[in-house]
């Protein structure tokens, strides 16, 4: 956690043998920092123990340090994860920001994902809006995406992340680029969707992907995304843009077997999708 709250380029000097860390606070990131790469060298499990999220960033977060006069838009910090596993991060209870985030939760600066895994992830199991058992993002620099490259959230029956909604990730007016990874096994798990139904507490979209917001895009590249489910709409991806200016595209990838219990788009099974037109999709499987 002080590594963490140092910045920098962080390695791990644990030994040959894969370890697994288990944490017994959430590591934040200080908005002093502008550069903080978390490499586990393959061989590093951070675990929030069932108990805590695992890692936070947060550049509206004053008990962080404010470091500008729009927190909500500037370049830093720049937070990078590889090649390290999350496992068992659990944000259920936070409140901070609308919660969300059972193993990361970033807000503003830049963020990126490489070669890692997530399982076993969850945050609050109801609520219309909140979500993403693995990742939740909020306020990127300039809309600028947030990469996903070469990792893995569940990968097997019982690997999944479970969440209101998005099994996986979860956004609100935050850009996407995700490719080369997996998403199976992934939840939402709440009912009523959003906005909530009467009587009901809401949530229960995007099984692996949750999206929304206004004016953001989503790229999916060379991703095979299987058997996630959602209790309301999008077993998939739930991809709404308020002001329909939104694009997703989905290009060399697979969707399959991701039921939406109660909706979807008409001829894109595993997505609901408002936005801009209509998801472009080139040499892709959907099913």
């Amino acid at each position: 956690m002080d590594a963490v709250a140092k910045g920098g380029i962080v390695t791990f000097n644990c030994g040959p043998d894969p370890i697994t860390i288990v944490m017994t606070a959430t590591a934040k990131v200080r908005n002093t920092n502008k550069l903080l790469v978390l490499d586990g060298g393959n061989k590093v499990t951070l675990s929030g123990g069932g108990e805590r999220r695992i890692l936070y960033q947060n550049t509206c977060d004053a008990k962080q340090v404010w470091t500008t006069s729009h927190c909500q838009n500037q370049s830093t910090p720049k937070l990078v994860v590889q090649n390290l596993t999350f496992a068992d991060g659990n944000s259920t209870g936070e409140k901070t920001e609308g919660g969300g985030g059972g193993a990361i939760f970033v807000r503003g600066g830049q963020f990126k994902v490489v070669n890692s895994v997530f399982v076993r992830n969850r945050c609050d199991a109801t609520g219309p809006d909140l979500g993403g058992a693995a990742i939740r993002v909020l306020s990127q620099y300039k809309n600028r995406p947030v990469y996903v490259n070469h990792s893995t959230f569940g990968g097997a029956p019982g690997l999944g992340g479970t969440c209101s909604n998005g099994g996986a990730l979860s956004s609100i007016g935050v850009s996407w680029t995700v490719l080369n990874s997996l998403f199976t096994d992934n939840t939402a798990i709440g009912n009523g969707a959003n906005p909530k139904r009467k009587g009901t507490p809401g949530g229960g979209s995007g099984g692996a992907i949750y999206a929304d917001g206004n004016k953001f895009t989503i790229k999916i590249a060379g991703t095979v995304i299987k058997n996630n489910h959602a209790n309301e709409g999008g077993g998939a991806i739930f991809f709404v843009s308020n002001n329909r200016t939104g694009t997703l595209r989905i290009d060399a990838s697979k969707l399959t077997n991701n039921p939406s219990d109660r909706f979807w788009t008409r001829g894109y099974p595993g997505i609901f999708f408002l936005g801009k037109g209509k998801p472009k999709v080139t040499k892709s499987k959907l099913s």
